[in-house]
């Protein structure tokens, strides 16, 4: 066995050469010339190296936006002119809880309560997609069992008014079906916002924007093509439709802190839940 004390001298000297070391490169090793740390960053931009979330991940954060509120911030709605003096901006005009034989339903149904031809508009698609499927339900004695859910949810974001309602139907054998309607309003202008306005407002180039949806909407298809060849029954896009191009976008709306959501909702015009969403934080 080696003597002790060697060993003890050993450790020593090695921990004042260590001692040393530290003192120099305090005193005398400039910054450029010192080791660094490489601490990743992540930001939101497209390119970062942040990972994005799954389609499974974004449905179910969109999902969680909708409990039937008004956020609408500090914005002062107080000159704005209104239909109802009495309600605020946007409020719950149907709220219908309801659990019969053939049926259950859990409808809470908003209005866009500002005055002008634009706004009336919005409250009629309402009426047309979701208050009539709710009248027709209740008054259809001979109705399959149903189940039909609708709620939504409204954001201020500047002077841009969002309004998001999603309907959840399940008639009978028929596959279940989620149709979504938006509406963005500029509380300055009085007018209708299009997609490509928002797109432009938080600065996104148009030609990035078109590329990230055909890239989602390709991976959507090819994730469906592969369990289509498992068995399984899936909704097929189409990667040729004009529904993707910027110009005819539909289903858009500035979510919490300004996000922008694009989101190709298939059961607005089939009986499918399927739907791909595009995010910009």
């Amino acid at each position: 066995m080696k003597n002790p004390k060697i060993i003890y001298i050993l450790i020593g000297v090695f921990c004042l050469c260590a001692i040393i070391a530290g003192i120099y490169a305090q005193f005398f090793v400039s910054e450029a010339d010192k080791p660094s740390i490489i601490v990743p960053t992540f930001n939101t931009e497209e390119g970062s190296s942040k990972t994005e979330l799954t389609q499974d991940e974004l449905k179910e954060q969109f999902s969680s936006l909708l409990n039937n509120q008004f956020e609408k911030g500090d914005y002062d709605t107080t000159n704005i002119q209104r239909i109802n003096p009495d309600k605020d901006i946007v409020y719950a005009t149907a709220n219908l809880q309801r659990s019969k034989e053939n049926y259950e339903m859990n409808v809470c149904l908003p209005g866009v309560n500002i005055t002008g031809d634009v706004v009336g508009n919005f409250n009629n698609i309402t009426q047309k997609i979701f208050a009539n499927k709710a009248s027709e339900i209740i008054n259809d004695k001979d109705i399959e069992r149903t189940i039909y859910n609708v709620t939504y949810e409204a954001f201020i974001n500047g002077d841009i008014l969002s309004v998001v309602i999603s309907s959840n139907l399940k008639e009978g054998n028929n596959p279940q079906r989620v149709m979504i309607q938006t509406y963005n309003y500029n509380l300055s202008t009085g007018k209708k916002v299009e997609a490509q306005e928002l797109i432009s407002q938080k600065n996104i180039i148009q030609s990035d924007c078109q590329k990230k949806i055909n890239d989602t909407i390709k991976n959507a298809q090819e994730q469906a093509q592969t369990l289509v060849q498992e068995g399984y029954q899936v909704y097929n896009r189409d990667l040729t439709s004009s529904i993707y191009q910027l110009a005819n976008l539909t289903t858009y709306f500035l979510g919490p802190n300004g996000s922008l959501y694009i989101i190709f909702a298939y059961g607005n015009q089939n009986y499918t839940s399927e739907m791909d969403i595009i995010l910009y934080e």
